[in-house]
């Protein structure tokens, strides 16, 4: 059993991704992000912070817009026309959830494709699965780019997604789609998970459901991606995969913290930085 190591592998990107920041600042650019933060929520406070100490070490500007939860959507997508105007910011990241007031599709469709950094609008989402380059949503993205660091070729893999969201689920299927592996998309309809899983080469779990994914779930030798954030009572975190039981049956797997997280903000920052060479 081999653990997929994201935060070494994400430290080696941002090295990487300073390289090309400081090249593009010999060509007077300097890469830009602007996160949208609305309401108080304490979980994409955290998140941010950790994306906005990310874009200081690969050499991204970064700029937060703090809203209240009370903020009208009117508001909201007046600033993003602003940053869509702006010609120094790369790329626009809005911190989901946003308030139950809001209609989310609106405030996706309203970022500019080639400022969704991202990967929802839906300009970039019908090219994915067209497979054409577009911004990929990064955390599927990150899974990808560490499957490939450690030679996991998905071509021709039995692949069982578990979650079926925008953001992770569908996503990460097309991206196995397209790099020729089979793959089975289970949700919270699927009439025997079980069924799905045991049969899979690759399981991939993303839905935020503390070990939902069990030894008897998974075959000998499963590559096994967890994608969960869970809090145990004791303040833990931990995956949606029983770890401790399911890791010795896997030839690779991911921890949580330390897998797929990284990984996500890592991302991030090259979606950004790809943005940015736009303006070459």
């Amino acid at each position: 059993m081999q653990i997929l190591d994201g935060k070494a592998l994400s430290d080696q990107i941002k090295i990487e991704l300073k390289t090309k920041s400081d090249t593009l600042n010999l060509k007077g650019i300097t890469p830009g992000l602007a996160v949208i933060l609305v309401g108080d929520d304490a979980a994409s406070q955290t998140y941010v912070k950790m994306k906005e100490k990310a874009c200081d070490a690969a050499g991204v500007y970064s700029i937060i817009h703090k809203m209240p939860t009370t903020i009208s959507q009117e508001k909201i997508l007046e600033t993003i026309m602003m940053i869509n105007n702006n010609p120094n910011i790369d790329g626009v990241l809005v911190q989901l959830p946003l308030p139950k007031h809001v209609d989310t599709t609106k405030i996706i469709e309203a970022i500019d494709p080639k400022k969704d950094v991202d990967g929802f609008h839906p300009f970039n989402v019908g090219r994915l699965v067209a497979g054409l380059d577009s911004f990929v949503p990064c955390t599927p993205l990150g899974v990808m780019r560490l499957l490939a660091h450690y030679n996991i070729d998905p071509k021709g893999l039995d692949a069982c997604v578990v979650g079926a969201s925008n953001i992770v689920g569908k996503p990460m299927m097309n991206l196995l789609l397209n790099a020729g592996a089979t793959v089975d998309i289970c949700h919270i309809f699927t009439k025997d998970l079980k069924a799905h899983t045991q049969k899979a080469d690759l399981v991939i779990v993303g839905v935020g459901k503390q070990n939902l994914i069990t030894a008897d779930m998974v075959k000998e030798g499963a590559i096994v991606i967890d994608i969960g954030i869970n809090k145990t009572a004791e303040g833990r975190l931990v995956g949606d995969v029983d770890y401790e039981n399911v890791a010795p049956k896997c030839s690779y797997i991911t921890p949580v913290p330390g897998g797929v997280g990284p990984m996500t903000i890592a991302m991030l920052l090259e979606n950004t930085i790809k943005a940015a060479t736009q303006r070459l």
